[in-house]
């Protein structure tokens, strides 16, 4: 299994952001996909994971300005990324957690 990132960049505080995860294979078959992000100098952490029934979960720093979504035919996993902050900064990563597949991730920078 194949994931990759796209869109991350540079933006200033207030701005939005909109990352794409391809996935080599049906997204329907890994179950769930997620988002997880890795700060500098700090641990992964868990950013929003979304299942085959569309059901989600956010974690409560990005509840209201994040929202993640799937298109099932393109095999793709969405994260829009409104109202950025400079502690989004962190390099993002796609994953399927059930298959522990993970893409190489997209570097997203948020400048005050």
């Amino acid at each position: 299994v194949q994931l990759v990132e796209s869109g991350g960049g540079l933006v200033q505080a207030g701005g939005s952001l909109r990352l794409s995860c391809a996935a080599s294979v049906s997204i329907l078959s890994l179950n769930a996909l997620g988002w997880y992000r890795q700060p500098p100098g700090n641990p992964r952490e868990e950013v929003a994971v979304i299942n085959n029934n569309e059901n989600t979960i956010y974690a409560d720093s990005v509840k209201g300005r994040f929202t993640i979504s799937r298109d099932n035919a393109k095999n793709t996993v969405y994260l829009q990324m409104d109202n950025l902050k400079p502690e989004d900064t962190a390099r993002y990563y796609c994953a399927a957690p059930y298959t522990d597949d993970w893409g190489r991730g997209t570097q997203v920078t948020v400048s005050s």
